[in-house]
């Protein structure tokens, strides 16, 4: 059936496709975002968390009643993860410390690949809905590339290395949580989602509120404030799209449909799809 695997599948190829074209445009400016690396560090600060604060925090407390529990576990865990890089990848003279670009990364390719999975349950819902709430997740896709390639460049990765890191955490991350997730997307209820969620949205705050803030102590509190205003006006664009909007409606479709149950069973009824 296309809306059960193709469909999924194929939008989230066309949003590694918009992820690929925002690294292609910085890539080519290599010198110039490495220049300006900690800038975008600052941005990809103020709209990571407002878009956790705006979006993905909501959505996650309106499916799981679990929901506190995982955004703790999600931020103290992202704690954890960057002071384990740093014992395990001590800094060296002349290096910049591993896990200011490695957390960062890690949380970009989580929140990517349930991005992916996210397609493969709307999807489940109906054909529309999958339609709407890619589009809005879409809008996402090409500031991650550049947010990715800019982490990368900060921790002074060379121009291909950053690239390719970056295309496989903000990029290839998308369809290939749509493809694993496709085959038993009917299995995924509402409280699991929710979870997956939480957990995204504490390990971005931890990297919005840690390796990625870091800079703006370092930085002219003029262009270091800009910075972060930028992101975090960039957020609210995205936030109040129409086509975002629509993408909340469609998870509530999900949220609703994943409670429905056929007469006289215990699985979801999908008849009506």
């Amino acid at each position: 059936m296309l809306s059960y695997l193709q469909a999924p599948l194929l939008f989230g190829l066309i949003a590694a496709f918009v992820t690929t074209i925002g690294l292609i445009v910085v890539a080519r400016s290599a010198t110039w975002t490495e220049r300006n690396a900690s800038t975008f560090g600052l941005a990809a600060a103020g709209m990571l968390a407002t878009l956790a604060f705006l979006h993905i925090i909501p959505e996650a407390f309106h499916l799981s009643q679990q929901a506190p529990i995982w955004l703790a576990a999600g931020f103290f865990g992202g704690l954890l993860l960057h002071n384990a890089v740093a014992l395990l990848f001590p800094e060296r003279p002349g290096r910049k410390p591993v896990n200011i670009a490695l957390t960062p990364i890690i949380a970009i390719a989580s929140h990517s690949f349930i991005d992916g999975i996210i397609y493969a349950v709307t999807f489940a819902s109906s054909f529309e809905s999958g339609v709407y709430a890619s589009l809005g997740l879409i809008l996402h896709e090409f500031p991650e590339g550049v947010i990715a390639f800019a982490i990368m460049k900060r921790a002074g990765v060379s121009n291909m290395k950053a690239f390719w890191i970056a295309f496989l955490a903000a990029a290839a991350t998308t369809p290939a949580g749509a493809l694993v997730s496709a085959p038993i997307m009917f299995m995924l209820e509402a409280e699991v989602l929710g979870a997956m969620f939480a957990m995204s949205a504490g390990l971005l705050l931890f990297v919005a509120t840690g390796p990625l803030m870091a800079p703006l102590k370092e930085t002219r509190p003029g262009r270091g404030l800009g910075a972060v205003g930028a992101g975090v006006a960039a957020a609210l664009v995205i936030f109040l799209a129409p086509i975002h909007g629509a993408h909340n409606h469609d998870m509530d479709t999900v949220h609703d449909h994943d409670h429905g149950h056929a007469p006289g069973t215990d699985q979801p009824d999908f008849s009506q799809m």
